[in-house]
């Protein structure tokens, strides 16, 4: 798929932010930006959890340990409330920052805090120039174009709602080798019966990542590889599942 030739990597993660299986993943991360920045500064994001008790806290506190011992500058962007999305202090950290990491929580709360925001804006634009963007579980789920409650299709209802496009051509689910084992083959075909047009269903194991990149020897050719300890399941329109590995490269 064509893009940007500036633009920065996107991490899908499955799950495992901040914890000592995913550190490989993060330092590769880094290393893509440090050709650009000689400091690369971390912004983490915890919003996903707001509604949560402790839930920002925990993630952030997480977070702070993991990218310090990567021995890189990292901030927590504290945006909680769709007003915090606003704030011009929150704005004045997102601007400053090259690398942004969402959490993990509920993918439909962070999509509503963020929804028309200026932090959006500015994570949309510093992106699009070269900047980091992770995301974990709801983190990864909200960077497609469309995203959907997994417990709620669980429960029989498949309703996409619009995600915020860094990824056009795939809908995300997370913790995939969990959820497979307990949602069951009904739940599977109803999904893939129901993906939206022109996407494809990929699914992300556990403290696994699927890493979006430019190909530094096709400007504006995005490259994708797996990271991390499981694998990454990329459904056909048929139904049928290609399995990649750590270290493979994933043809989207």
């Amino acid at each position: 798929m064509s893009g940007s030739a500036q633009s920065g990597a996107v991490a899908l993660v499955g799950s495992g932010e901040y914890l000592t299986v995913m550190k490989e993943t993060d330092a590769f991360l880094l290393d893509t930006i440090r050709g650009k920045s000689s400091a690369p500064r971390v912004v983490l994001i915890a919003t996903a959890s707001g509604q949560e008790s402790n839930g920002p806290k925990y993630w952030t506190d997480l977070g702070l340990n993991h990218f310090r011992e990567l021995g890189v500058s990292v901030q927590s962007a504290p945006i909680i409330k769709p007003q915090d999305a606003s704030n011009p202090q929150m704005l004045a950290l997102l601007e400053e920052a090259d690398f942004y990491y969402f959490s993990g929580g509920d993918p439909t709360y962070l999509l509503s805090t963020f929804a028309d925001s200026p932090a959006l804006e500015i994570i949309r634009r510093k992106q699009a120039a070269g900047a980091v963007l992770a995301g974990c579980s709801a983190g990864a789920m909200a960077m497609s174009a469309y995203t959907t409650s997994i417990r709620a299709a669980v429960g029989g209802q498949v309703q996409w709602l619009p995600g915020w496009g860094f990824v056009t051509n795939i809908v995300t689910f997370p913790h995939f080798d969990r959820m497979a084992s307990f949602a069951g083959n009904d739940f599977m075909r109803k999904i893939l019966q129901n993906v939206p047009a022109g996407c494809l269903m990929v699914g992300i194991d556990e403290d696994t990542a699927l890493i979006r990149t430019n190909d530094p020897d096709s400007p504006g050719i995005y490259h994708w590889q797996v990271t991390g300890r499981q694998t990454v399941s990329v459904f056909g329109a048929d139904g049928t599942a290609k399995i990649y590995q750590s270290g493979q490269s994933v043809p989207l």
